[in-house]
């Protein structure tokens, strides 16, 4: 896995952010949880954060509801489209299951994003949002 999809996966962002980013109510975002169509992962207070591959789905169950696709036919093109990315004899090896973040593991994530953006001198979004958080 190379270092973009890695931080692509790294799950950074509470609900909070994910709706100011989707324009999606904390309800409409933990019923398409409950469909399975994304899993954020949880921290050991069961907070979920999300990751970025998240939330460009979280769009894209958006602009298909938009189009007028309902949750079935959602679910179906979200399945169509896995099976094409891993064939089917792969697929069970491929399902692991996702490892919740301890607050401490988070706390660090963060912590070291937020150096790595500053020791570059670039902020990024989460910057203005998390600083507050740290105190060094």
């Amino acid at each position: 896995m190379s270092g973009s999809e890695i931080r692509r996966t790294m799950p950074l962002f509470p609900i909070g952010i994910v709706m100011q980013l989707t324009e999606l109510s904390a309800r409409q975002i933990r019923y398409y949880e409950e469909h399975g169509l994304i899993s954020p992962a949880r921290t050991e207070g069961n907070r979920r954060m999300f990751c970025l591959i998240d939330i460009d789905r979280l769009l894209e169950i958006k602009d298909l509801i938009d189009q007028g696709i309902n949750m079935a036919g959602i679910k179906r093109i979200f399945q169509d489209k896995e099976e094409q990315l891993v064939p089917q004899d792969l697929q069970p090896q491929l399902e692991k299951p996702k490892r919740n973040l301890s607050d401490d593991e988070l706390r660090n994530l963060l912590r070291n994003e937020l150096i790595q953006a500053g020791r570059f001198n670039r902020p990024n979004m989460r910057q203005g949002n998390m600083s507050r958080f740290f105190i060094n």
